[in-house]
């Protein structure tokens, strides 16, 4: 099988191709035929060995996959050769075959592309932990997103309004923000254009933000929660931007809000069952239609460098997906 390597660590261009052995299901674990493989913005920085899960060399990155069952390891039940499934493995998803434990896979609807079920699991996951699980989101509550365009963003977006929340975008520009807009957001926001903190303020009313999702920090982290109201709750999701901003704790304690770590990866690894039953849930909000699984572009798998390109430079709305062709 083909796969996409990480021998040495640095930028996309390091990787390389490799033909490796096909895996063998041990007791337990199911060999997937892999169809297609989402990539997030984690992936950039996992190959430069800037990640908080450092995988020893060589590895495979990628985290989600969708696909086809090839082989059934011994106690293995409730799934079938053939069966359409997606699946959670943290990096190694970059390759044409993978192995792994049955408890991490899920099945693929009918009604669901295998392409946009390999981008479902990561990014809408992690929404759905944000939202639900750490921020205890509410109906006609305020949620502002930042980075509202990239793959989280988004997700964030359109969870938002599945939960009935009133939902301001932000975003890096007036383009950005338009296709957050069309994806369910009730107004939006281009940084550029003047101050995020009164912006945020202004959509929230006098009673201020009850949720942030911020999965680009930086300098517009302060601002954010600055606009939080009391209870409001502050989500940390990442640093798209390359800078961890060092808030001020006394906000927290003044505004009588808080601020919440999201760490879905740990999360899903912990509790391989709490992670089934999200992406069921996932899976039948795109199956009805209430999420769109957006992927803006697909690669091939030996083309996994340019990929991890167009997301390292910030050039993708939603999701970007390699495909083997299988």
């Amino acid at each position: 099988m083909k796969a996409v390597v990480c021998e040495r660590h640095g930028f996309p261009d390091a990787l390389v191709i490799r033909d490796l052995p096909d895996p063998v299901a041990g007791p337990g674990e199911v060999v997937v035929d892999v169809a297609a493989i989402g990539l997030n913005f984690f992936d950039t920085l996992i190959i430069r060995d800037l990640y908080q899960v450092k995988p020893a060399l060589p590895f495979s990155p990628g985290a989600e996959f969708a696909g086809r069952v090839a082989a059934l390891g011994e106690g293995v039940t409730g799934f079938a050769i053939g069966e359409r499934v997606c699946g959670y493995m943290t990096h190694g998803a970059a390759r044409e075959k993978v192995v792994v434990p049955a408890a991490v896979l899920a099945p693929v609807p009918d009604g669901l592309d295998l392409v946009k079920a390999a981008g479902l699991i990561v990014t809408y996951g992690t929404a759905l932990y944000a939202l639900r699980d750490r921020g205890e989101l509410k109906a006609g509550e305020s949620l502002a997103v930042l980075g509202a365009s990239g793959g989280v963003g988004l997700a964030a977006v359109e969870l938002g309004r599945v939960f009935g929340a009133r939902i301001l975008a932000c975003a890096s520009s007036p383009e950005k923000v338009a296709f957050a807009l069309a994806h369910g957001a009730d107004a939006g926001f281009d940084y550029s254009q003047g101050d995020l903190k009164a912006t945020l303020k202004a959509f929230a009313g006098p009673a201020g933000l009850d949720v942030v999702y911020d999965p680009v920090g930086g300098e517009m982290a302060e601002q954010a929660l600055r606009a939080l109201g009391s209870l409001g709750r502050y989500l940390v999701v990442g640093f798209a931007s390359g800078e961890i901003p060092k808030l001020p704790l006394n906000l927290l304690l003044l505004k009588n809000c808080d601020a919440r770590g999201v760490a879905f990866g740990f999360r899903a690894r912990d509790c391989p069952e709490w992670l089934r039953e999200m992406v069921a849930i996932l899976m039948g909000h795109a199956e009805a239609g209430r999420i769109s699984a957006h992927v803006d572009k697909t690669f091939p798998l030996e083309q996994c460098a340019a990929a991890l390109g167009e997301i390292a430079g910030r050039r993708v709305r939603g999701k970007v997906v390699l495909t083997t062709g299988g």
